[in-house]
């Protein structure tokens, strides 16, 4: 008698963009890099995988060591690649980060990377219909023209069958002008359902520096939760009904890079279980809190039980 087929899950949250790897100098005198993962979409995905949501990544990577290295973290962490494509004629991008008298220095090798090279033809469209979130970032549209097209076409594929559209507007004008970043996501936020802004971001994207300006604009344009992410002073969060201030948890901060990302991997992780906008933020915040005591983008990231241990005050 056949055995039936292992029923598949289908990834519950799906985020769209591009992951590096990463090279970060070991000490400002020493020639030596240490080697890690970046990219926002990717740092999510994990993030929201380590709450417990079923999550799923849509990129490309090259058919390289860097790429299997990607796909080897992905594994690892139970993010599911059914959705990243292997493209034997791009590489992988990668950055290196150097430290000096003036701090941090990024220097990023992506320029014909493949997943700035994905197109609509492309999308996993099946998957991203079955989703309940897809989350991409103003990254997500800035690495090329394909990709920014193609991210388009994911959000109102994904609006079409139901599915909330999450958007984190970070900013990098490196990668674009700051007139087209405005044009481009103005459009992406008019399908957004939950926008996760970072303040610097989004004050230049409006030219608004009030708070609730900056969140009027937001509603105006479509989206329908707003967490306006404030550091270490917590979230600003918002619906068309109600708004206020979810205040941030005080730990001993040592590298806050990435806690953005894992704000919003635990938020959405969180909408996603049912919890309503105020009560994903005070997990998002205590998540966030917690990922900020340790260095790196993807290692410090906590789990569930460590977010739940630390909102209930246990060691």
């Amino acid at each position: 008698m056949t055995k039936p087929a292992p029923e598949v899950v289908a990834p519950e949250v799906l985020a769209l963009g591009e992951a590096m790897v990463e090279f970060n100098q070991a000490s400002p005198d020493r020639p030596e890099y240490l080697q890690g993962f970046g990219g926002d979409t990717s740092n999510f995905a994990i993030a929201a995988a380590r709450q417990g949501a079923r999550t799923g990544f849509v990129s490309a990577v090259g058919d390289d060591h860097f790429g299997r290295l990607l796909l080897d973290l992905w594994a690892r962490e139970g993010v599911d690649t059914a959705t990243v494509r292997v493209d034997a004629t791009a590489p992988t991008g990668v950055y290196f980060v150097s430290h000096g008298p003036g701090g941090h220095a990024f220097d990023y090798l992506r320029k014909g990377s493949a997943a700035s090279r994905v197109t609509p033809r492309d999308l996993p469209l099946e998957a991203i219909a079955a989703a309940r979130v897809l989350h991409l970032s103003g990254i997500s549209v800035a690495i090329g023209d394909s990709a920014c097209d193609a991210a388009l076409a994911a959000v109102e594929h994904a609006r079409a069958n139901g599915v909330r559209v999450s958007f984190d507007t970070n900013l990098r004008l490196k990668l674009w002008p700051l007139a087209r970043a405005r044009a481009v996501m103005n459009e992406v936020l008019r399908l957004t359902d939950i926008c996760l802004p970072s303040w610097d971001d989004v004050a230049m994207l409006t030219g608004l520096e009030d708070r609730d300006a900056i969140v009027d604009y937001l509603l105006t344009h479509g989206a329908r939760v707003v967490a306006l992410k404030l550091g270490k002073d917590g979230a600003y969060v918002a619906t068309p009904g109600e708004r206020r201030v979810v205040p941030g948890r005080v730990v001993a901060a040592v590298d806050a890079t990435g806690a953005g990302d894992c704000f919003g991997g635990a938020y959405v992780a969180r909408l996603a279980a049912g919890d309503d906008p105020f009560a994903a933020a005070h997990y998002a915040n205590a998540a966030a809190a917690l990922s900020t005591q340790g260095y790196g983008a993807v290692a410090p990231i906590p789990y569930r039980e460590d977010v739940e241990r630390f909102m209930a005050g246990t060691p």
